[in-house]
C-alpha cells in the first residue's frame, strides 16, 4: 500500500532523488521548501517546478503536532517533563533552519478532559460522574478547554494566515478558562445535585505520579502542571510570539464548556 511521504530537504544533494524514487514508487509526496530558498536560487526553483510537474504537493510552513500546551511555558514533573523536553527541542530545531511555522496551543481538549470531568479513577469512565469527583490540589487554578471540532477549524483558518506566520496560535476563547472547582460547580447545576468533593493534595499527587505505572502517572504529571502549577495561564501572549485564535477569527463560533457538558445530561 502507497504511504504518504513527506520530504524534508528535498533540494539537497539526495533528496531531489528521494522525491523521485517516492513518485516512481506510487506515493503521494510533499516537499518542505521554504519560500526565500525559490526566491534566492533559481536553480533550486527550477527544480522544484520539476517536481510539481510530477505532481508533489508543494508545502511553504511546518505545523508540527504538537497540538497541546505551549511547551515552552510548560514546568511539569517527570514523567511528563522528558515528553516536553522533546517538543522544545523540536521547535529549536525548526527555528534554527528557518523552516516558517506555527505551532498550535490548543491547551485542554474536551475529549481527553472534560468528557469524565478530568477524572483518572475510576478507569475507563466516559461520562461525567453523578456521585463524587476528585480535584486535584485546591480547585482554583484555572485551565482552558476547547472542543476538537473547533481546534480543527482554528487550525486550518491559520494555514495561509500572515498573522500567524512563525508565531503561537493559541486557542483561549473567552468563557472556556475554568478552574476545577468551577467546572464541578457547573456539572452539579446542569445535573441537579450536589457532589461529593474529595481535595487530593499536590504532596499526595507528587507520590501517585511516581507509584502509578505508565501512562497513569504521565497524563496525572500533565494534569499536576495544569490545575496545580497553572501554566496555561500564568503567562500574557505577547505580540512578538503569539496570537490568540479567537481574536483572529472571531467568525468562527466556538464551543462553550457548557455546550459540552450539556451532551452527558
Amino acid at each position: 500500500m502507497a504511504s504518504k511521504i513527506l520530504v524534508i530537504g528535498a533540494t539537497g544533494r539526495m533528496g531531489k532523488h528521494v522525491v523521485q524514487s517516492s513518485v516512481k514508487a506510487g506515493h503521494t509526496t510533499f516537499v518542505l521548501v521554504r519560500r526565500s530558498t525559490l526566491e534566492s536560487d533559481p536553480a533550486k526553483a527550477n527544480l522544484v517546478d520539476s517536481f510539481k510537474n510530477l505532481g508533489v504537493t508543494i508545502l511553504h510552513r511546518f505545523f508540527p503536532s504538537e497540538f497541546g500546551m505551549d511547551v515552552d511555558k510548560v514546568n511539569a514533573v517527570e514523567p511528563a517533563m522528558s515528553m516536553v523536553v522533546e517538543k522544545i527541542q523540536i521547535r529549536r530545531a525548526i527555528e534554527a533552519e528557518g523552516i516558517p511555522y506555527t505551532y498550535i496551543a490548543c491547551n485542554c481538549t474536551n475529549g481527553s478532559f472534560l468528557h469524565n470531568l478530568i477524572q483518572l479513577e475510576p478507569a475507563g469512565l466516559t461520562a461525567p460522574p453523578r456521585d463524587k469527583i476528585n480535584i486535584l490540589g485546591e480547585g482554583h487554578v484555572t485551565a482552558v478547554f476547547n472542543d476538537e471540532v473547533d481546534i480543527g477549524t482554528y487550525t486550518i483558518k491559520a494555514v495561509d494566515d500572515p498573522r500567524t506566520l512563525n508565531k503561537i496560535l493559541y486557542i483561549k476563547p473567552p468563557g472556556n478558562t475554568f478552574s476545577f472547582n468551577e467546572l464541578g460547580a457547573m456539572w452539579e447545576k446542569l445535573i441537579g445535585k450536589t457532589l461529593e468533593k474529595i481535595y487530593i493534595p499536590e504532596e499526595q499527587i507528587l507520590t501517585d505520579i511516581e507509584t502509578y505505572p505508565v501512562p497513569t502517572n504521565i497524563f496525572l504529571a500533565i494534569n499536576h502542571s495544569m490545575f496545580v502549577r497553572g501554566v496555561q495561564n500564568n503567562y500574557v501572549i505577547h505580540p512578538s510570539f503569539g496570537v490568540e485564535a479567537s481574536e483572529l477569527y472571531p467568525e468562527v463560533k466556538h464551543t462553550t464548556v457548557e455546550e459540552y457538558l450539556r451532551r452527558f445530561i
